[in-house]
């Protein structure tokens, strides 16, 4: 996988849009906790976990649209180590901003762009 980003675009979700080796884009779902506004990714998990419930129920493949990935995050002196995140293609972030906190004017935001 490579982790390119994509040209920085008009919003916030374009600007954290990646691209990977075959050209498909994605999201990475600890961007978009962050742009949500979740304070640490583990209030986020429920919000994915519904989602995929969601992609089950609507008769997809979970693992089409969520992807269990190991991301590298530094933990100072350069050193780096491996933490859990999911790819995510534009459905499961869909589906995601459908689940999370509407009382968030981002995740207003959200539906409208995906």
């Amino acid at each position: 996988m490579v982790n390119k980003l994509s040209h920085p675009g008009q919003t916030v979700f374009e600007k954290i849009k990646r691209i990977d080796e075959n050209k498909n884009e994605y999201w990475t779902a600890r961007d978009i906790s962050i742009v949500l506004e979740y304070s640490e990714y583990r209030h986020f998990k429920p919000v994915i976990n519904r989602a995929k419930e969601a992609c089950r129920n609507s008769g997809y493949q979970v693992s089409d649209h969520f992807e269990d990935i190991l991301g590298m995050v530094s933990i100072g002196s350069g050193a780096e180590r491996e933490i859990e995140d999911v790819k995510l293609s534009r459905y499961a972030c869909y589906l995601i901003v459908q689940n999370a906190d509407p009382a968030k004017e981002i995740v207003a935001l959200g539906q409208t762009y995906f």
